[in-house]
């Protein structure tokens, strides 16, 4: 009978023992993924700061900015990039919206970013665009892979339509969570203006004409949450100058936008409780479940094999019964 039942454990303990790396290396690339019809929002304020007013092309101090970026996941043109790339797909159209102080607009950006929904590499697709300019984006944008690494990345920067190195900097702790600070540093570049500007009459065309260039560096930094590759915080310190051409008159340039950009506080505890929330997630499938699996494994596999030495002690039989005893021998010796 124990016999029977350290096979038993043993049989148990090799699926148990099967099923970890499964779990780890077949179950979780496929589970882990970025959902279709994702929807975010994020608010960040630089205050105070310096905006250019384009009715009279002069830069003045303003209390606040406020910068609205929205993420909608677009399921419909997601699904049709599948079927010609057998690949799971997002799509995610974006909007960076930026208000000045009186909560008019400043400029309009939108973007089509399309990747892959496991690794977070770019998928280059009809549509991708930023602000109607086609691209073809090189390296991570938004979001990072899921267990981030700590090491510099490729992440693309939609103002120059450009990838660079962003650098790893460090592990801290933020709001509890251990984080990799990441950097990067864009030098003055000249960048196209947006399409859509706030004074009627005033479009990218006539400045390009009048001579006048649009330039832009920032420093970019983020806090990301290594399982999930999700940013909990992100700043810049963002500068725009237009420069030369008749518009500026006998000025040879001109601040359009300069401030510490950051996330507003309480979209910042969002994220983070987000995040702490998504995290279990993936560790459930690369920790809990594989180590779990593992551990119950090698339990199973020890009470086999106790299980199977009593079974084999001396004078126990086969089936693991005790042996019955055995009958007395009786001798008559001759009187």
């Amino acid at each position: 009978m124990r016999r029977r039942a350290s096979l038993v454990l043993l049989a148990f303990a090799v699926f148990f023992a099967a099923l970890a790396p499964l779990i780890r290396w077949y179950a979780y690339p496929r589970l882990a993924k970025v959902p279709a019809d994702e929807y975010q929002t994020a608010v960040l304020e630089a205050k105070p700061a310096t905006l250019l007013d384009y009715s009279t092309l002069r830069a003045r101090k303003v209390p606040r900015i406020t910068i609205v970026q929205t993420l909608r996941g677009n399921v419909a043109a997601s699904e049709k990039i599948e079927r010609t790339t057998g690949r799971d797909v997002v799509v995610w159209d974006a909007l960076s919206y930026v208000a000045g102080p009186d909560g008019k607009m400043v400029s309009e950006i939108p973007e089509r970013y399309i990747f892959d929904a496991h690794t977070q590499d770019p998928v280059h697709a009809d549509g991708e665009h930023v602000d109607g300019d086609p691209v073809r984006r090189q390296g991570i944008a938004f979001k990072w892979p899921f267990l981030t690494q700590p090491r510099d990345y490729t992440y693309f920067d939609a103002q120059t339509r450009t990838s660079a190195p962003i650098h790893y900097k460090g592990t801290r702790t933020f709001r509890g969570l251990k984080v990799y600070y990441f950097e990067q540093t864009i030098p003055w570049t000249k960048v196209p203006l947006p399409r859509k500007l706030p004074v009627g009459g005033v479009t990218r065309e006539a400045v390009a004409e009048a001579g006048t260039t649009r330039w832009y560096t920032t420093k970019r930094m983020f806090w990301v949450e290594p399982t999930t590759g999700a940013p909990v915080n992100g700043e810049e310190i963002h500068k725009e100058e237009l420069r030369g051409g008749t518009l500026l008159g006998d000025r040879d340039r001109v601040t359009a936008f300069a401030g510490h950009v950051k996330m507003r506080e309480d979209y910042v505890r969002h994220a983070v409780d987000l995040v702490r929330s998504q995290r279990q997630l993936v560790l459930l499938l690369t920790t809990y479940l594989p180590w779990g699996c593992l551990g119950l494994g090698t339990v199973l596999f020890a009470l086999a094999l106790v299980l199977e030495a009593r079974s084999r002690r001396p004078g126990a039989p086969a089936g693991g019964e005790p042996a019955p005893p055995a009958a007395a021998s009786m001798s008559l010796s001759p009187s």
